[in-house]
């Protein structure tokens, strides 16, 4: 495996070998409508070694809220590979919210920028 996917899996935790592609994770997850790629395919391409799962929208849009960890059948845990695939991205740099680009800074409630800031920025 690749050191991208290595470093996933070590932070993580979780065997995504154990994966057999049931789908449960992407139909018990609320935000699957919005995510450019579902939650089995992303632990599919981790499977596969391809480090481009780094670069997919769909783990940002995940709202954390493990729902697809409680109903995993072979507790492979998605959220928490997800979690460990937005850590990864933001070790290499990639932050996923720029401050410059919102217009009224000032007027943003602070929890919602100390939330932002804690998942989308490294």
């Amino acid at each position: 495996m690749g050191d991208v996917i290595d470093k996933i899996i070590k932070i993580s935790g979780r065997n995504v070998n154990l994966c057999y592609q049931c789908g449960m994770c992407t139909a018990v997850c609320p935000m699957a409508e919005y995510m450019d790629v579902k939650p089995h395919q992303i632990i599919r391409m981790i499977q596969l070694g391809d480090e481009r799962v780094v670069e997919i929208d769909a783990v940002w849009v995940c709202a954390s809220c493990m729902a697809c960890v409680d109903r995993c059948p072979r507790d492979v845990g998605p959220g928490i590979i997800f979690e460990a695939v937005r850590l990864v991205s933001l070790r290499k740099g990639i932050d996923k919210i720029d401050y410059k680009a919102i217009e009224d800074l000032e007027a943003a409630p602070t929890l919602a920028m100390v939330t932002a800031s804690r998942k989308y920025t490294g």
